[in-house]
C-alpha cells in the first residue's frame, strides 16, 4: 500500500494547503440584478448543479461578494438540513457563481500537495462518510455542520502523483457520464421538436391510442432479491431507476411488465413524462403517483412519449388538478385520458426518426447508469488504497 499521511483540515489551513469558506448571506435587495447567479443549496442535486432560474446580484456589488464566487475546482459541501454532506464540484468550464450561507466550499491552494479532483472524491468516499455521521447528525437539531467541524475533518492523503492518477480514474468515468447525458438531452430536445404541436393538424384523445395499466403489487410480499423501482425521485435526479430489495419499499406500487410511458399525475406542470423500457432481468415497479401508459397497436412508447411530453399537454393537466397544496397537486386520471395529444399515428417517417433518438437516449442513460456503478465500486478501494491504481486504469480503459 502507498505511504499515505493524514492532517487535520485546520492543519492544511495553517499550512497554506486548503481553503475553506461559507456563503454569502444576501439580501433581497441585493438580488433581482444581471450579475453573478446566486446558488442555493437547493441547487446542488444528487445529479449535480442544477442553474435555470438563478436569482442574480446586482454588478455594482462585485467587490462585496468577491470573497464568496466560485473557482473551478472547488469541492462543495451542503451544511444544514437533511441533505447535509451533499457534495458538488466546480467543474471547468462552469461560469462562476456566488456560493449561500449553506454551501461551504473546500478550495485547493497548493496543487502539487493537494489534488483538487482528489478532494472531490475523497468528499464522497468512506473516510468522509464516517466522520460526517458522527458530525452533522450530533445533536437532536437539525443535521448541520459548521466551519468548525469541517476544520476538525481528517483526510487521508496518499503522495500527490497517486491522488492525480485516483482524480484522473474517476474523473474519466464522470466525463464519460457527462458526455452520455448531453448526447440524452440533445436528443430528447430533438424529439421533443419533431412531434411539436404547431408542426402537426390532427390531434386526439389520450384514451384513443393507449391504454392506462393498473396492475399492482405489494414490494413486501415479493420473493424477488431486487427490483427496479421507477420513481418521482429517480426521473429527478437522473432518469434512472433505483435498483433495490422490494422489502425497502414500504407500499403497494403498479408492476411495470412491458415497455410503458410513465406519466405523473403529481403536480403536472412540472415535466415528469418517462419513457420506460423494462429491464428484464428484474421486475419493475412504479410509483402510484405516475399513470403507466400502454400505447395502443402500431404506436411506439416513444412516439407516446414525445406526444405527453409536450409542453402545451402539461399545461392542459396542470389546469385540471385538485388539491389545496400547491406542492401535492394532482390532476385525476380520468381527465387526463380524456386531454387531447397530437395524434402520432401521422408522423410517418418523423415516427422513425423519433424512435431513433429515443432508443439512443436510452443507451446513453443505461450506459451511464453501469458507469455510475463502476465508479461508485472502485472510489472505496482506490481511497483505501486497496485497489492499485495500475488495476483500476485497466478496468476503467475497457468502459471509456
Amino acid at each position: 500500500m502507498a505511504e499515505r499521511t493524514t492532517s487535520t483540515f485546520l492543519e492544511l489551513i495553517h499550512r497554506g494547503v486548503l481553503e475553506i469558506g461559507d456563503g454569502y448571506r444576501a439580501k433581497n435587495s441585493e438580488l433581482d440584478g444581471d450579475g453573478l447567479p446566486f446558488m442555493r443549496a437547493g441547487n446542488l442535486t444528487d445529479q449535480g448543479w442544477k442553474t435555470d432560474g438563478l436569482e442574480r446580484f446586482h454588478r455594482h456589488l462585485a467587490d462585496k461578494i468577491s470573497g464568496k464566487v466560485s473557482r473551478h475546482g472547488d469541492t462543495v459541501i451542503t451544511t444544514k438540513g437533511n441533505s447535509t454532506g451533499r457534495t458538488g464540484y466546480v467543474a471547468p468550464g462552469m461560469a462562476p457563481f456566488v456560493y449561500s450561507p449553506h454551501l461551504s466550499f473546500w478550495r485547493t491552494l497548493d496543487p502539487c500537495q493537494i489534488d483538487a479532483r482528489y478532494l472531490r472524491y475523497w468528499a464522497i468516499g468512506p473516510e468522509m462518510a464516517d466522520q460526517l455521521a458522527s458530525m452533522a447528525h450530533g445533536t437532536d437539531m437539525a443535521p448541520y455542520l459548521s466551519l468548525s467541524d469541517q476544520k476538525r475533518l481528517r483526510i487521508s492523503l496518499p503522495e500527490i502523483s497517486q491522488q492525480r492518477a485516483i482524480g484522473a480514474i474517476l474523473g474519466a468515468l464522470d466525463d464519460k457520464i457527462a458526455v452520455n447525458e448531453r448526447i440524452a438531452v440533445t436528443a430528447d430536445e430533438l424529439a421533443l421538436a419533431l412531434a411539436l404541436d404547431e408542426r402537426w393538424e390532427k390531434r386526439i384523445r389520450l384514451g384513443e391510442i393507449a391504454d392506462l395499466s393498473k396492475v399492482q403489487q405489494v414490494p413486501q410480499e415479493m420473493s424477488d432479491d431486487l427490483v427496479d423501482h421507477y420513481s418521482l425521485p429517480a426521473f429527478d435526479s437522473g432518469k434512472a431507476p433505483d435498483r433495490c430489495s422490494p422489502l425497502s419499499i414500504k407500499s403497494g406500487k403498479f408492476v411495470i411488465d412491458s415497455p410503458a410511458v410513465l406519466l405523473s399525475k403529481l403536480n403536472p406542470e412540472i415535466p415528469r413524462a418517462w419513457d420506460v423500457v423494462p429491464d428484464r432481468s428484474v421486475p419493475s415497479l412504479a410509483s402510484t403517483e405516475f399513470l403507466v401508459l400502454v400505447p395502443g397497436l402500431g404506436i411506439s412508447t416513444h412516439e407516446l412519449w414525445s406526444v405527453v411530453a409536450q409542453r402545451k399537454f402539461l399545461e392542459e393537466l396542470a389546469a385540471k388538478v385538485t388539491g389545496t397544496s400547491k406542492s401535492h397537486q394532482r390532476v385525476r386520471p380520468a381527465e387526463v385520458m380524456e386531454t387531447e395529444v397530437v395524434d402520432p399515428r401521422q408522423f410517418g417517417e418523423v415516427g422513425g426518426q423519433i424512435r431513433s433518438l429515443a432508443q439512443s437516449i436510452l443507451a446513453a442513460r443505461r450506459e451511464s447508469k453501469t458507469l455510475a456503478t463502476l465508479r461508485d465500486t472502485l472510489l472505496p478501494q482506490l481511497m483505501s488504497g486497496r485497489l492499485r491504481v495500475k488495476d483500476a486504469e485497466k478496468i476503467v480503459e475497457n468502459h471509456v
